[in-house]
């Protein structure tokens, strides 16, 4: 299965929604704040498709990730695979369509945040050229409670 970019006619936002919700539901109880993809609807992710870049795998779709430019990265934002899908190289592919898309803009590297409780995921980020930069906590907590990635492009 190959990513493709979502052409601006995509209109099936609950199929996009349950699968970030199927994705992500191992997170749930993990995490503390709970994932900001619980507060995802159907209107916001077609907004959020209209300001940033929208990768899909399948229709419906199996794997996601939106891709956002910013001043000086390529920030990637909602990377899910279907529970279904794992392990099967979907998300590196969409990582490689991400690296491709940050080369065409200009943008030297790919930056992503992640829980600091997802230990697997830092993992997996830092085999595909990831390196922790940063930590934040979020707002009303006095502990770091996610970290920044990058990887470099060259």
């Amino acid at each position: 299965m190959t990513p493709y970019q979502v052409p601006g006619g995509y209109g099936d936002w609950e199929a996009l929604l349950a699968l970030i919700l199927d994705s992500f539901a191992y997170m749930d109880g993990v995490i503390d704040p709970p994932s900001s993809a619980h507060r995802l609807t159907p209107a916001s992710m077609a907004q959020k498709a209209r300001d940033e870049h929208l990768y899909l795998v399948g229709a419906p779709p199996v794997a996601c990730a939106f891709f956002r430019p910013e001043p000086d990265a390529l920030y990637v934002g909602k990377l899910a695979v279907s529970p279904a899908y794992q392990r099967q190289g979907l998300g590196a592919a969409l990582m490689a369509e991400g690296e491709a898309l940050a080369r065409r803009l200009g943008l030297p590297k790919l930056r992503l945040e992640t829980r600091v409780e997802l230990t697997g995921n830092h993992a997996a980020f830092a085999r595909m050229g990831f390196v922790k930069i940063a930590e934040k906590a979020h707002a009303g907590f006095d502990r770091a409670t996610s970290i920044t990635m990058e990887k470099t492009l060259v």
